[in-house]
């Protein structure tokens, strides 16, 4: 019984063992199943991430049991790949979507209708990224799938008729997408019956793809028809409800009718809104919906915010340089340059160009939006050189896509078009215009609102020209285009009433001109909001028409909006430009200052305008060298390390830049030379615009004071017995231009004014009259008081009755000045103009600044520096191996086949040209001097006065630089001066040219400049220090904290003239680089009386003399002993006035000796 009962026991076990292993593989499968059908159901309920977590689980199981090749291993895939697809993750989804496809080819061959699904599946991951070849190849196949399983008439043939459609409407390609969408209707009506939701999509679909080609009337009733089923189907808080609405809102808008829209919008906002709270998988398609309605809107800050958000979530899913973020990008930059923002938007579309070359080529379709925006915005800041390539690329890759005859292609040929127009080059923008008309009339009616623009653009054209005639019926014509489409409230139309009230303006018609300004601003104003860019022009305008009628009441508040508004732009535009972009830019603003100057001309004694006109100057005059100098104090005083290190790079960068620029070609041609060098120059200002950009928080906490208080805050800086002089250099053209001319036409002259500012904040005008002579005057008083041989009684005497003697009886009995010249006045010592008694250092105490802005206090520093430093009698022919530091930076070279290159060359060919600067002992002298008057003074002299040792400085509370100067191009300089003769671009081309910037030709010539080459040294290694220091490389230096930096150089006050922003050149860079006030020299020095000036002034600043003050009365004291002020003269103290800050005991020390070093000589 034990026994058999054993092994009955035995027997139960392996039976039940024997049907678990049965059972078990089924058993599985069956869990598989339950869990592919749990993550069904958990989806739909929006628990997403669980939904995944099962069918994973589903997955995993299925393979396990059926290996990897079986077709319900394929579902399972095809499941997740979907979730993956719909949660806007295509890197996840595409591989296990293209499992799926192999699996499904192989089990069920070619055509079953599953791999008709997953075909779609794969296929809808790629229009969003731009993939749109692969995407069409897949709609297409499984479109003959379908129809070959099911028939023509089957709602998945519908489905993939859709697909298809959506794809070619993606591609602006409508002749292919409208019949698709209407087959794809039939069907589902036929199938579905009328309101069913999908056919409410296809109406949707339909409706946009008529709205994109203007006619807004065949849209309509889409648009309705879908919204009517969705509801009824849906629900009327369905996020596809939401869509519908959208579609109408925005067909109302475009025709005007923004009371319509507005309730549509709401709604269709609440909707979305609610939806992303419940974190949909399509989250992302629902914040960028969200954006552009709110864009639709005008409600740019929402935008914005939307756009940033759906950035985050791609970002998070699928890394920064997928083409998803691309398109957003382009998004959220679309939105700011629709704002006038082109410093924010421009980084955005650079970035989305990048990303899409990268994933789709160089040549793709999607890559001509970005570089046609990039184009435009370049054109609309005046950059021209920058926007022509790009607006080309765009045309060319729109033309290898659309073909001539379309509608893509003819709106970048009106792009084109429109930067020829804005350079004057009217004969290449005229054909270019008509082209495009003739694309439209080819592909649409002649009352399509797109056919207006080339019309618009067309009469714009022969309005330049002052063909008035051909101009009116073109701008008439486009206007009622306009309006009959999109009726009387869109933007579209306000810019055509704008055009038309310009030829209004042109025929002297200002009545018809003004009510049709007024319109058009109305309409931008409700559009993008009174204090928009787009208002600046209409306001300029409207108010010119009322000055030619004499209305000046009415233009006054007008023009003081406008500069207002564009002020404001360029706080925020100046944020994130480099000091290039930022000074083009400026150039392209300065139409708009110099009609105030022209309006104070016409009115001189209106007291709003001479303020309106003085804030103007005030805020714009040198406003480069004010930003450029913000961002270096931000970096240095507030940044991190990572933006230093940037600083870093930029500084190495401008070193290539100077020292290839000196070079010249070499032995490349000059095609390729300067291909480096804007190369090169591309590189730095990218770095600067990136420093710029990280810099704008803390620079907006240092913003200038605003267009309504920066003149009394200036008064207010004034001592009480002194007087600020703006002087002004503009180009004079009328106010209101002649009839049958624009604004641009005819010759543009050059005038001078001077605005004289009191405590009181009165204000004061002079016309000082036409530059022409004045800059004559000015030059020849320059030439004389450069040569200590000339006379310079009569130049003298020219420039002050043309330039000062007006002035004085403004002045009454003031005589501290404050001067800020312009044009060539800048590159004069006022005080050596000769009022036929005497000078006008006898009765005049001058201080020189770049602009009256800077007698406003700097923001509160930290106690000055207490170092003084000196770098003076350099050792010119110390071999570079042996300078100071030649090793380090050796090792900072990472371009030695350039730069060594260069620096041998230079080397080399100043050997042949016998070229040495001489040495200077009485700038040793002068350091000497210094040093017992301060005796904590630091001489760096000989071979330690070196390049490195300069750019490596630490910022010193006084800098004092006695050496060479040297401005490219010079005239020969006498054997004791301190200036190196011209040497053209220093090299062996002698019909090489000089480097283009200002900041490249001047400099200083330090330790190891006139070195030999060493006999047998490699021409390609690297040089680690060449002894000239250019302009650009200094202005990269901290001198923040630095009080004082005095150029005891010749021509250290030379440079460019730019009309409104000063003289580029040597002292800018350190004005840039944080010196509050510099000391510079207006013509080739004595090196004897040089050292007896700076002796004099040192120990007048020491005794406590304000710094201008200080050195008027060294050049006072050297006058008696050298009465000619090409002795005297020279030196012009820029900035601060103030005493200096001495803090430590050995400083005050000094102050109690004061010897006459001047006397005797």
């Amino acid at each position: 019984m034990l026994l058999r009962g054993w092994l009955v026991v035995v027997a139960l076990c392996c039976a039940a063992r024997a049907a678990t292993g049965e059972e078990l593989p089924e058993a599985r499968l069956r869990e598989a199943q339950t869990a592919f059908d749990e993550a069904n159901t958990l989806w739909d309920s929006g628990r997403y991430a669980d939904a995944i977590a099962r069918g994973e689980h589903a997955l995993a199981l299925r393979e396990a049991v059926l290996g990897v090749t079986h077709p319900d291993v394929a579902r399972s895939l095809g499941l997740l790949g979907s979730y993956h697809l719909r949660q806007g993750n295509p890197a996840r989804a595409e591989p296990l979507l293209l499992r799926a496809l192999a699996i499904q080819e192989a089990a069920l061959g070619e055509n079953s209708p599953d791999i008709a699904q997953t075909l779609t599946h794969l296929a809808n991951l790629y229009p969003a990224q731009g993939f749109y070849e692969r995407a069409e190849s897949l709609y297409t196949r499984a479109l003959a799938i379908r129809k070959a399983a099911f028939g023509e008439n089957h709602p998945l043939v519908a489905e993939s008729l859709n697909n298809l459609a959506r794809l070619y409407q993606r591609q602006a390609s409508y002749a292919r997408a409208g019949p698709l969408f209407l087959r794809a209707l039939a069907i589902q009506e036929a199938t579905h019956g009328k309101n069913h939701p999908d056919v409410a999509q296809t109406l949707d679909d339909l409706a946009w793809r008529y709205q994109h080609q203007g006619f807004s009337a065949r849209a309509e009733p889409l648009f309705v028809r879908a919204l009517a089923i969705r509801e009824a189907a849906l629900g009327k808080n369905h996020p596809n409800v939401a869509a519908s609405l959208w579609g109408l809102a925005n067909l109302y808008r475009s025709r005007g009718l923004s009371a319509r829209a507005e309730p549509l919008e709401v709604r269709a906002l609440a909707i979305w809104e609610a939806a992303i709270e419940q974190n949909p998988p399509n989250v992302t398609e629902l914040l960028i919906a969200v954006a552009g309605l709110n864009l639709l809107r005008s409600a740019f800050a929402r935008a914005e915010l939307f756009y940033e958000r759906t950035l985050a979530v791609q970002e998070a899913a699928v890394g920064e340089h997928h083409p998803l973020i691309a398109d957003t990008l382009y998004r959220l930059a679309a939105t700011y340059e629709l704002q006038g923002l082109y410093s924010r938007a421009e980084p955005l579309f650079l970035r989305a160009l990048a990303i899409w070359e990268a994933a789709l080529g160089k040549s793709h379709f999607l890559v001509a939006a970005p570089a046609l925006r990039l184009g435009n915005l370049y054109l609309a800041q005046g950059l021209y050189a920058r926007a022509e390539p790009l607006l080309e690329r765009g045309l060319a890759i729109r033309q290898a896509t659309f073909g001539e005859k379309s509608g893509p292609v003819a709106l970048a040929l009106g792009n084109l078009g429109t930067l020829y127009m804005a350079q004057g080059l009217f004969a290449r923008a005229e054909p270019l215009f008509l082209r495009a008309l003739a694309s439209w009339e080819a592909i649409s009616s002649r009352s399509n609102p797109y056919y207006a623009i080339p019309l618009s653009k067309l009469g714009n054209l022969y309005l330049a020209q002052g063909q008035l005639a051909r101009a009116e019926p073109l701008l008439r014509r486009a206007l009622a285009i306009l309006e009959a489409a999109f009726g009387g409230k869109d933007p579209d139309v306000a810019e055509a009433l704008h055009d038309l009230a310009n030829l209004y303006s042109a025929q002297e018609s200002y009545g018809r001109a003004r009510r049709l300004y007024a319109r058009g601003l109305a309409i931008r104003e409700a559009t993008f909001g009174k204090n928009s860019p787009h208002n600046v022009e209409t306001l300029n305008q409207l108010a010119v028409a009322h000055l030619a009628q004499h209305r000046l009441a009415e233009a006054l508040p007008l023009l003081t909006r406008a500069f207002a508004i564009s002020e404001q732009r360029l706080r925020l535009e100046a944020l994130g430009f480099s000091e290039a972009h930022m000074a083009r830019f400026l150039q392209h603003l300065r139409t708009d200052e110099e009609r105030l100057y022209a309006l104070l001309r016409t009115h001189p004694d209106n007291a709003d305008v001479r303020r309106l006109t003085l804030a103007a100057a005030l805020l714009l005059k040198g406003r480069s060298v004010e930003e450029s100098a913000h961002i270096s104090r931000t970096i240095y005083r507030s940044l991190g390390t990572g933006d230093r290190a940037t600083l870093e790079r930029l500084q190495e960068l401008r070193t290539q830049l100077a020292q290839l620029s000196l070079q010249g070609p070499g032995a490349l041609s000059m095609k390729a030379h300067e291909q480096r060098l804007e190369k090169l120059a591309e590189q730095a200002a990218t770095l600067e615009t990136d420093l710029a950009r990280r810099s704008a928080p803390l620079r907006e906490l240092a913003a200038l004071p605003p267009p309504d208080e920066i003149v009394d805050r200036v008064a207010a800086a004034l001592p009480r017995d002194g007087a600020l002089v703006e002087f002004i250099s503009y180009v004079d053209l009328p106010l209101v231009p002649r009839p049958g001319t624009s604004a641009g036409q005819g010759s543009r002259p050059l005038r001078y004014l001077a605005l004289v500012l009191f405590p009181d904040a009165t204000i004061r005008f002079q016309d000082l009259g036409p530059a022409e002579p004045i800059d004559a005057a000015a030059l020849r008083l320059r030439d004389a008081l450069a040569n200590r041989d000339a006379d310079f009684r009569a130049p003298a005497q020219a420039l002050y009755q043309l330039a000062f003697q007006s002035l004085r009886p403004l002045l009454g009995t003031t005589r501290r000045l404050f001067l800020s010249p312009d044009g060539q006045l800048a590159l004069v010592p006022f005080a050596a103009l000769d009022d036929g008694r005497r000078f006008l250092v006898d009765d005049f105490d001058f201080t020189y600044l770049p602009s009256g802005k800077h007698l406003l206090p700097r923001s509160r520093e930290n106690a000055p520096p207490d170092s003084v430093v000196v770098l003076a009698d350099p050792d010119f022919n110390t071999p570079l191996s042996a300078l100071p530091s030649a090793r380090e930076e050796a090792l900072l070279s990472d371009m030695p086949s350039l730069t060594g290159e260069h620096l041998s060359t230079l080397r080399a060919d100043l050997t042949r040209r016998a070229w040495a600067p001489t040495p200077l002992p009485g700038s040793r002298q002068e350091a000497e001097a210094i040093q017992r008057l301060i005796p904590q003074a630091q001489l760096f002299l000989g071979p330690e006065a070196s390049r490195s040792r300069l750019l490596q400085l630490s910022p010193p509370g006084i800098l004092h630089l006695a050496t060479h100067g040297f401005f490219l191009d010079e005239g020969a300089a006498p054997p004791d001066a301190r200036a190196v003769v011209s040497f053209g671009a220093l090299n062996e081309n002698a019909r090489a040219p000089s480097p283009p910037s200002p900041l490249l030709r001047s400099g200083l010539v330090l330790a190891g400049a006139g070195a030999p080459v060493p006999q047998g040294a490699n021409p390609a290694s690297p040089a680690p220090d060449s002894g000239l220091v250019t302009a650009l490389e200094l202005a990269g230096l901290n001198l923040w904290g630095t009080q004082l930096v005095v150029l005891s150089a010749c021509d250290t006050g030379r440079g460019d003239v730019k009309l409104g922003q000063g003289v580029y050149g040597l002292h800018r860079a350190f004005l840039v680089a944080g010196a509050e006030t510099v000391v510079m020299s207006l013509w080739k020095v004595n090196d004897e009386a040089t050292r007896e000036l700076m002796e004099a002034y040192y120990s007048n600043l020491l005794s406590g003399q304000g710094r201008a003050t200080a050195l008027r009365e060294a050049m006072r004291a050297l006058r008696l002993a050298r009465p000619h002020p090409h002795y005297w003269a020279p030196f012009l103290a820029l900035g601060r006035e103030t005493p200096l800050r001495l803090p430590t005991p050995g400083f005050q020390e000094t102050r109690h000796r004061q010897p006459a070093l001047c006397g005797g000589r």
